[in-house]
């Protein structure tokens, strides 16, 4: 699963990016300062950093080369209008910048536009007997063609990609439909039904009442 540091003193900020990187199916860890982001390069590997600049104990730029030092792009995060900040790290080696207020749209364009750049996105998926085929977007199982729809093969990414997490019935609807769940209809439930018949996930895919879903490759 592709991990993601996010570096930022504003704890709000760094736990709304959080939330919705992991609803887009990243795995997140959030340091609060200079030397705590330095700390969790060294000892962690991640495959993308969003850093803010203004930070405690280390800056931001000196915490873009611990990351440059073991290759890891950096996306910074910058307040609106500091245009001499935004040039400064794009010449010491920053990927990208996105300006505070930002809308998520475009926080997570710009993290799988780094991410492609650098080729860390996951382009062929295997779990079970499947094969997910992320740049087709074509699925196999058991080496078969399956034939799926445009959402039963979202669904079933937005699955593998959380594998083990209890999933929300609107976190499901907001990533695969793109828009906010009223909490009414079967939408959610009549495609993860579908989906389970067509693959057999039967045992993998399990109800949780209340909340969603689960899927589990054990």
């Amino acid at each position: 699963m592709i991990k993601i540091l996010i570096v930022d003193d504003e704890e709000a900020i760094a736990n709304l990016i959080r939330m919705n990187l992991v609803k887009a199916g990243y795995q997140c860890e959030v340091a609060s300062d200079g030397e705590e982001a330095a700390d969790a390069i060294e000892n962690r590997p991640f495959d993308l950093i969003l850093l803010d600049i203004m930070l405690p104990k280390l800056n931001g730029y000196e915490v873009l080369e611990y990351a440059k030092s073991v290759d890891i792009p950096v996306i910074f995060l910058t307040a609106m209008g500091e245009t001499q900040q935004k040039v400064k790290g794009l010449k010491l080696g920053a990927e990208d910048y996105i300006a505070k207020p930002f809308e998520i749209a475009e926080l997570l364009a710009r993290v799988e536009t780094v991410l492609r750049r650098y080729r860390k996105t996951e382009r062929r998926i295997r779990i079970l007997d499947i094969e997910i085929d992320t740049d087709s977007r074509t699925v196999l199982q058991g080496g078969h063609p399956v034939d799926l729809t445009t959402k039963e093969y979202e669904l079933l990414l937005l699955f593998v990609r959380n594998k083990n997490r209890a999933l929300y019935r609107e976190t499901i609807y907001e990533n695969v439909w793109g828009g906010e769940y009223s909490g009414t209809g079967r939408t959610v439930d009549l495609h993860v039904q579908r989906l389970k018949k067509k693959l057999s996930l039967d045992e993998h895919i399990t109800a949780i009442y209340k909340v969603g879903y689960r899927f589990s490759d054990e």
